[in-house]
This record gives C-alpha cells, sequence and structure tokens, in this order.
C-alpha cells in the first residue's frame, strides 16, 4: 500500500511562533516555478483516504480502504459511507485492461464529526476525491473529471490556474468553501499542481499547499 506523499507548506516557520516566513520558500524549486501557472483547488478539512482497486482480470478484483498511514483508522460512520459508495461498484464498467493493474483513488474523508466537518455536511459524511494513480501514472485533471464523472464522485473544486504570487494573495485575502453548506465558512486553503505533474529531484511530485490560517497574524 502506498500512501499519498506529504504535502508540504509553501513557506518555512519560524521555529518560536511556528509561523510562516512569508516570501521563503520550503524548496528553492518554488522560486525557479514561482510565475507558471499552478492548478489550484480548494483544500479540504477532513482525513486523508486512498482506496485500492487491485484488477487481476475481469472476474477477479477487490477494494480497500486506507487512511493516510497504516495506522490511521477511519472513523465508523466514514467507513460505512465508503462501503456505501463503493459496494456496487464494477472496475470493468469503468476502466479497460489488458493485464494486472493497480488503481488508487485519493481523496478526503469529510463531513460531520471529522475535523470542522459539520461546517461542510451538518448530519453526513461523504469522499471526494482529489487524484487518480493508475499504475505508475498520475491522471490529469481532465482524466480525473471523466473518472470521477463515470464513478459518481465528488470531485475537489479548481479555484483558478494562478502564479504562486496570485495563489498567496487570494489566501491571504480569504475566500468562502465553495462545497460547504454553511456558506460562510472560511476555506482552509488552496493545494497547489503543476499542470504537467513535474516532479523534484528525488521523484516525487511538486505539489503545495497555502493554508487561510498561516496568515491570520499579518492581517491582525
Amino acid at each position: 500500500m502506498a500512501s499519498y506523499q506529504k504535502i508540504n507548506t509553501l513557506f518555512k516557520r519560524e521555529e518560536k511562533t511556528n509561523n510562516i516566513i512569508l516570501g521563503d520558500y520550503t524548496f528553492d524549486y518554488f522560486k525557479t516555478l514561482e510565475n507558471t501557472l499552478w492548478e489550484c483547488t480548494e483544500k479540504i478539512d477532513g482525513t486523508n483516504i486512498h482506496i485500492d482497486i487491485d484488477w487481476r482480470e475481469e472476474n477477479d478484483w477487490s477494494i480497500s480502504f486506507h487512511g493516510r498511514t497504516e495506522r490511521a483508522d477511519i472513523p465508523k460512520h466514514l467507513l460505512e459511507k465508503l462501503h456505501n459508495i463503493f459496494d456496487s461498484f464494477n472496475p470493468n464498467n469503468v476502466f479497460s485492461f489488458k493485464e494486472p493493474t493497480t488503481i488508487q483513488l485519493f481523496g478526503e474523508g469529510y463531513g460531520i464529526n471529522i475535523q470542522k466537518g459539520k461546517n461542510y455536511i451538518a448530519d453526513d459524511v461523504d469522499f471526494i476525491l482529489f487524484d487518480i494513480r493508475v499504475g505508475k501514472w498520475w491522471l490529469q485533471r481532465n482524466s480525473l473529471e471523466d473518472l470521477a464523472h463515470k464513478m459518481g464522485l465528488k470531485i475537489v473544486p479548481i479555484i483558478g490556474y494562478m502564479t504562486l504570487t496570485e495563489a498567496i494573495e487570494f489566501v491571504k485575502n480569504g475566500y468562502k468553501s465553495t462545497i460547504a453548506e454553511n456558506k460562510n465558512y472560511d476555506a482552509e486553503g488552496l493545494v497547489l499542481k503543476t499542470k504537467d505533474g513535474l516532479l523534484d529531484r528525488s521523484g516525487n511530485r511538486i505539489i503545495t499547499k497555502i493554508k487561510t490560517k498561516d496568515f491570520a497574524h499579518l492581517n491582525k
């Protein structure tokens, strides 16, 4: 089971206060990519979930649910929801393979009793997709949207395509969540990916996050 890579914050932090140091990037490549347009999606405050679909042949496949790590427990009410969503799912209706393949769906479990989830869903929980890996290939946004539609899954909304400077200013100014039932709920921030899935020197995709709460001390 391969878990989703850790998404590092864009800026380094002060040792004593843990406040972000605006302009001091956690990695040098952010400076190189500063003026690139990044794919920016709403950051959801939930619990990381990934779903493995191990397809061996047409009538031989399995689906399993996992938290962020092997030790992470999935809340019971969320696990029940995942079973409701996926127990009747047949990968042969969506995928077409000629050899054994593992499909990994990565997303967020969110809703009541998960973080501040009652702002998203007052009396239920759900799963929202943000990434899919088929074998060794990470899918691009258009393919994610197509498969989410075919599988009947929600997908994290695109907020826009922005440079890092634009994304920082956008989060700093604050915006309301686009998926929450509570229309006054401030979004948690943005998750940023390069549109072409660029990798760093260690072979990990270049992904970062900008959190709304990190600007609270600057806005006082």
